[in-house]
């Protein structure tokens, strides 16, 4: 009998002990479960902060791209006005040039033709003046030339400019108050070939001169140089 009951309380006694152990796993797997859970939710709203964050940076980046290309576009405006302005001085800067070359204000250089009109011959029985040169045949050379494009002409090395004028006094002419004797030599800057080929057409300026007992002989040079107009006729 006593062995009996002793036996009841050992499979008692085992009894409890495993319900313990079937107790403590029980929780412990409820405490996993648990904290997996915890684990999951704390990976998950750092991974739904992380993408807030990435589209944040992105719709950032989109604005500043935007703005960057509004920026672009008006560094693009400036460098065009800048250009058309730098245009706008060359223009400006080669005009005054120019100007200043009709005006005789600075030396100009080039190739050209060179022009010599003398007196014609003639005989005591008759009268002198038509064999002269005088200031409308030097007129009718020096406007040929400056409509075929002469850039610069002198006559005997005197610069012409805008309010330049020539006067015949005798055999002498003058040009802008500087009297010079005949023979009269023009010198012209341009186009050698135009300006000969105009002066030199059929019935033109030199035909004309010729059948005035005019001797015209003309010369293409490479280069030509006259100087600007000094003192106070400049």
């Amino acid at each position: 009998m006593r062995r009996e009951k002793g036996k009841y309380i050992i499979f008692s006694f085992v009894f409890l002990i495993f319900g313990f152990i079937l107790a403590f796993s029980y929780s412990q797997t409820g405490k996993d479960k648990h904290s997996n859970v915890k684990i999951a939710d704390s990976q998950y709203m750092k991974e739904k902060d992380l993408r807030n964050q990435l589209i944040s940076i992105q719709d950032r980046n989109q604005e500043l791209q935007k703005e960057l290309y509004g920026k672009q576009d008006n560094v693009r405006q400036i460098e065009r006005e800048l250009f058309q302005e730098e245009e706008d001085y060359q223009t400006l800067a080669a005009d005054a040039e120019k100007y200043r070359m009709y005006l005789g204000k600075v030396k100009v250089k080039g190739p050209g033709v060179e022009i010599l009109l003398e007196d014609g011959d003639y005989k005591k029985d008759e009268d002198a003046n038509n064999y002269l040169v005088h200031e409308h045949h030097v007129f009718k050379v020096v406007n040929e030339l400056f409509v075929s494009g002469a850039s610069a002409i002198a006559i005997n090395g005197q610069r012409l400019k805008s309010d330049s004028y020539i006067v015949c006094t005798g055999p002498v002419i003058t040009v802008y108050g500087n009297p010079y004797p005949a023979p009269f030599k023009i010198t012209a800057i341009g186009d050698a070939d135009i300006l000969t080929s105009a002066v030199t057409l059929k019935g033109g300026v030199r035909d004309q001169l010729v059948n005035d007992n005019i001797m015209f002989t003309i010369e293409k040079k490479k280069q030509i140089v006259l100087d600007p107009i000094l003192g106070e006729s400049s």
